[in-house]
């Protein structure tokens, strides 16, 4: 069972949003690689990135910030915003990504991330993004009539690496993860399922540990780490040799 520390980038600078808002963005580090390697420090074993403007622009705006956090840490990073296209995913794999996330792109052409599937095996994840179950697009500022379970078995059988279900309602807010809806997608898939939006405190990390949760890869977690509401040490330790 991972936690992953998440990375969004607004303009160069590492922040978090409230519900998705780009006016209600909160800075929290100038230097996105200082944070990085602060939390490969701490003993986290996996990064999740977020270009934030990039998902609004459909290409990568904050390319450089994103370089400087591969250059500056050795663990695994996985990044999601703007990235549409063939020539997008292989650039950033070369980079040195571990894998890409899908987002916009799965709902407007799945048939690209199946094909992006077969050519970089491993290195696909899809992200579900729902506001009232349905999926969001284009930086979640576009609602599609497609729910996050219809969407994830467009995927089933193409090798998507992993899905990262975001519930829009409740990122940046510190609601706590929506569990129920989470469990109910990476149950109707048998592609791995982390879940986002809401890690609210130390009682998220008591739940990732319950038997019912190990059909999970993991959980992102954002703001309530940059607000020192997660002990990490404590939660890293009880994550430790859970099965995902």
């Amino acid at each position: 069972m991972i936690l992953f520390p998440a990375i969004d980038l607004k303009d160069g600078e590492c922040v978090r949003l409230q519900l998705g808002d780009m006016d209600k963005a909160t800075v929290f580090n100038s230097s996105p690689a200082d944070q990085a390697q602060s939390f490969e420090a701490q003993g986290f074993e996996y990064l999740h990135v977020v270009d934030l403007n990039g998902a609004f622009a459909g290409e990568s705006v904050n390319g450089a910030a994103v370089e400087a956090i591969l250059d500056s840490v050795s663990f695994p990073v996985q990044l999601g915003g703007g990235i549409r296209t063939l020539a997008h995913i292989e650039n950033w794999l070369e980079k040195g990504l571990a894998r890409v996330i899908l987002g916009t792109v799965a709902v407007r052409d799945p048939d690209l991330v199946i094909e992006a599937c077969g050519k970089f095996p491993g290195q696909v994840a899809v992200g579900i993004d729902a506001r009232g179950g349905k999926v969001a697009v284009e930086g979640w500022a576009e609602t599609s009539e497609l729910t996050a379970i219809e969407l994830a078995k467009r995927f089933e059988g193409a090798g998507v690496a992993a899905i990262i279900y975001t519930d829009i309602d409740r990122d940046g807010v510190l609601k706590g993860i929506n569990w129920p809806s989470t469990l109910e997608l990476a149950q109707s898939t048998s592609m791995p399922v982390i879940a986002s939006g809401g890690l609210a405190s130390m009682d998220d990390i008591e739940m990732m540990t319950r038997p019912e949760m190990q059909v999970l890869e993991g959980a992102i977690s954002g703001r309530a780490l940059y607000d020192g509401r997660i002990d990490v040490p404590q939660a890293l330790e009880k994550l430790q040799g859970l099965a995902a």
